[in-house]
């Protein structure tokens, strides 16, 4: 019987993801497993859109705070697990292309299991996250668990 050790979760914090979450918390209680919370938070903020154009201060600021309020959520969402289901939860958060994060991650951490959402947010989010779980699929030397909404 396959009995994963180390567990990576990718999220966007989006209500499939959670499901994703779920999923990844009932098998590490199960098998006495690690959990790797993983958010990226993707390289590509756009200083300009057509005819409008944001100052360099603003995209920093913009960057740190998506960071920090990443962090934070991540920290809440893995007391809320270690408390009530007492497993180890680990997390970060990383920038760059999600999927070449989370599958530099899998080797990093020795991951032996994936779980992550089919979709992410709605509308051209959830396309955009939909191609990062089959770049994820078609990538990763390990099993992958994709959680369908």
């Amino acid at each position: 019987m396959f009995a994963p050790k180390n567990i990576l979760v990718p999220t966007d914090f989006s209500k499939y993801a959670d499901a994703a979450l779920k999923k990844a918390v009932d098998i590490a209680t199960q098998h006495d497993t690690k959990i790797y919370l993983l958010h990226v938070i993707d390289e590509q903020i756009h200083q300009c859109a057509v005819d409008y154009c944001l100052s360099y201060e603003v995209v920093e600021k913009l960057k740190k705070d998506s960071l920090k309020g990443a962090k934070d959520k991540l920290k809440e969402e893995a007391e809320a697990i270690v408390k009530s289901k007492k497993t180890k939860v680990v997390f970060d958060v990383k920038n760059g292309v999600p999927s070449e994060v989370i599958l530099s991650e899998q080797k990093a951490k020795k991951i032996d299991l994936i779980v992550i959402a089919s979709h992410g947010k709605t509308g051209l989010l959830k396309q955009l996250m939909g191609s990062v779980a089959d770049k994820v699929v078609k990538g990763s030397k390990c099993p992958v668990i994709v959680v369908k909404p």
